[in-house]
């Protein structure tokens, strides 16, 4: 049988899901290797092939696996900790500095010690030559051959590993910038070059400068990654498909990867949202939130009728332009570290204890108390039985270290500050989900919260309290949602185009021709990729502003509008998306618009794994009780003996009253006494405030689809 894997990659812990038609799916998960990050992928690998029904070698596993979906930290990690390539910038003379002047506004306007973010090539290793074209794409001044060679002449000296090629005006006319790449080419073919005008021909010099210096920084990091994956796999003998994600939550191929390293920064969890979106349409809802609290971090996103896109987004405080799903992450994990500021307050991260050493209940020479010390403390989580069992847990150390660092400091005894941390912790990440809602203008108590992350199900009660949301969703694959996510995910390639007009001026047969050119581009990828024609879809958008506007909204513009022209409907168009970001629009004032960019997204899709759904079970849960313990409940502020249940026993319609624990290998559910828990047709856990069973009415009654 034909095998299809899921593979993400975190700071903590490496998740698999495996697909095989006509078995369960299997989810596993596998600490990570940071030194080697592929070295984790080949063990947990191993590991699957010697689990489950039939155990047979890695050889044989791989022999008879058709796809590998892949997403990375690897870029994230080599941008977050500045450990990439050395690089080089050539740009046109006098505006080197572009990197630190940037827009020219300091994002802290008010905090006299604010400081700049270090750029990621160093002032003298960005170059400026002579040659220039204007903003139509005219030459004016011819480009110095002479002082692009000398610029890689210093290059080379250096050591420089990885040259970005960015000049002004690149977005209307490239042609300096290919002289500028043969040569470098040419004379330093060792070096990863990566050239604006093939990256992002867009208008905005630093975003466009900022996003090509960032794809060299990152380049070389993942070209090595990539190079050490694919050869262990092929020495494992895998022959199949691996396919890349991307931070805009498609997916791509390897080659494409290497040449546009950047589209993988945040790939990871961009697989999350598009998986989130499958488990709340089981349940007719079309919206939800998503968020997954893993051993580092905690993101949060926004799903709306589709993930919500961004068009440019930072990270580690540099501009990256590139389309990106709209995913806000904050430094709040299971590792995260407990600490007390200068004035005594209690604070939770950013810092983390990773996989190496872990938090101090790993017993891997962790001395600082981290968010999963304190879940052991608090009862969430049983010390015999984490990870299915496979790592014992030191309640003992985890209890000291939190009495020194927190405890005596504070003058409460270890179970006050055990709880303090994790109220803190909560506190944290309900605010990462407001910064993707109600700052966008959306109500989180509107949406169903799907809740993932091996950590996620043990805080996400406490989360919905302080957002008021009534209803969650935690899938039974919810320790691996990105890992399911990739295997759900379709092969996306993005484009844009600089066109600036006036909406009604429009010279269509200038714009028919920008759009062809972009999709013939994304055909001739997905031809690579052996996407046949029937299924490729073409999505095109808009950037528009209003005339004199600062800002541009990026919209959906239907095939039929643009094929017919009407420039009246892509109007119509504009003033709803701006009314919705921003609660008004400038319609009844006839203010013109004016069109900044041009964009296509070329889509293939992929055949995606189907899962069935189960029989009703009835609401009695008991034979899946495994026993009692004694675990905090926050709405009281003490601790409660509560029933534990074993949530791979659960089955569709069982009915669990709050307090009460559901354990699985890779995943601790806390239901609180706020909330009941009832197990859909596909076997997740949905959590409802007591009160609204209106809102489980299908569940309880055994209704459902038959697959998803």
């Amino acid at each position: 049988m034909a095998i299809k894997i899921g593979i993400d990659v975190g700071g903590t812990f490496t998740d698999f899901l495996v697909v095989e038609e006509g078995r369960e799916p299997r989810i596993h998960k596998t600490l990570s290797t940071p030194e080697d990050p592929s070295l984790a992928v080949i063990d947990g690998l191993e590991e699957m092939a010697q689990i489950g029904g039939s155990p047979c070698s890695l050889e044989e596993f791989l022999e008879a696996t058709q796809t590998i979906v892949h997403g990375t930290t690897v870029t994230t990690n080599a941008t977050l900790t500045r450990n990439g390539a050395k690089s080089g910038l050539i740009t046109t003379s006098g505006i080197r500095d572009a990197l630190e002047m940037r827009r020219g506004i300091r994002e802290e306007q008010y905090n006299n010690r604010y400081t700049n973010v270090v750029p990621l090539v160093p002032r003298y290793c960005r170059i400026g030559v002579e040659g220039r074209i204007d903003r139509n794409g005219d030459e004016i001044k011819p480009l110095s051959l002479d002082e692009v060679s000398e610029a890689i002449a210093l290059f080379k000296q250096e050591g420089v590993e990885a040259v970005s090629i960015c000049f002004m005006n690149a977005f209307a006319n490239h042609e300096h910038e290919q002289q500028a790449a043969e040569l470098v080419r040419r004379q330093m073919p060792e070096a990863y070059l990566t050239v604006s005008s093939e990256l992002l021909p867009s208008i905005r010099f630093y975003e466009r400068v900022s996003t090509t210096a960032l794809n060299s920084y990152v380049g070389p990091i993942l070209d090595h990654y990539l190079n050490q994956l694919q050869g262990r796999l092929a020495a494992a003998h895998f022959a199949g498909l691996l396919l890349i994600m991307q931070s805009n939550g498609g997916v791509m191929s390897p080659e494409v990867a290497r040449e546009k390293a950047a589209l993988t920064l945040l790939s990871g969890p961009a697989a999350g949202p598009g998986a989130g979106l499958v488990y709340t349409q089981v349940h007719d809802r079309d919206r939800c939130i998503v968020v997954d609290m893993g051993g580092t971090s905690f993101e949060a996103a926004l799903v709306a009728e589709g993930p919500l896109m961004v068009n440019e987004g930072t990270i580690d405080r540099h501009r990256i332009a590139l389309p990106m799903l709209g995913i806000h992450t904050i430094g709040a994990g299971g590792g995260s570290i407990g600490w007390l500021d200068e004035g005594g307050l209690l604070r939770m991260g950013p810092m983390s204890a990773g996989a190496d050493p872990g938090p101090v209940s790993y017993g891997k020479g962790g001395t600082k108390p981290t968010t999963t010390d304190a879940n052991l403390v608090l009862g969430y989580l049983n010390p015999d039985y984490f990870a299915g069992g496979k790592m014992k847990l030191d309640q003992q150390t985890a209890r000291q270290a939190i009495e020194a660092s927190i405890a005596t400091p504070l003058g409460i005894s270890v179970e006050e500050a055990a709880a303090g941390m994790y109220r803190v912790a909560c506190n944290n990440m309900a605010q990462g989900v407001r910064e993707i809602t109600i700052k966008r203008g959306f109500d989180p108590r509107e949406f169903p919260m799907v809740v993932a992350g091996g950590a996620g199900p043990i805080h996400s009660c406490l989360i919905c309290d302080e957002l008021e949301v009534p209803f969650q969703i935690i899938p039974r694959e919810s320790s691996i949602l990105c890992a399911v996510g990739m295997l759900m995910s379709d092969l996306k390639h993005d484009f844009v185009r600089t066109y600036v007009s006036r909406l009604d001026g429009v010279d269509w047969a200038r714009v028919d021709a920008i759009i062809n050119e972009m999709r013939d581009e994304g055909a001739e990828l997905l031809d690579e990729e052996k996407i046949p024609v029937e299924r490729r879809t073409f999505f095109v958008r808009f950037d528009c502003r209003y005339l004199k506007q600062y800002h541009e909204v990026s919209f959906e513009v239907a095939a039929d509008d643009v094929a017919s022209h009407d420039s009246d409907a892509i109007t119509r168009a504009f003033h709803e998306e701006h009314n919705r970001l921003y609660g008004y629009s400038l319609e009844t004032q006839k203010v013109p618009i004016e069109i900044i960019n041009l964009r296509v997204q070329a889509l293939g899709s992929s055949e995606k794994p189907r899962f069935k759904a189960t029989e009703y079970g009835g609401s009695d849960p008991s034979p899946a009780l495994k026993g009692e313990r004694s675990l905090y409940i926050f709405e009281q502020e003490c601790f409660k003996t509560v029933p534990v249940f074993d949530g791979h026993k659960l089955n569709h319609g069982n009915h669990i009253v709050g307090p009460a624990m559901i354990e699985e290998e890779t995943t601790a559910i806390f239901v609180s006494s706020s909330f009941n828990s009832v197990c859909d047709q596909f076997g997740s856990f949905v959590l409802y405030r007591k009160g609204r069973e209106d809102l489980v009415a299908s569940i309880t009654k055994g209704e459902g689809n038959e697959q998803h």
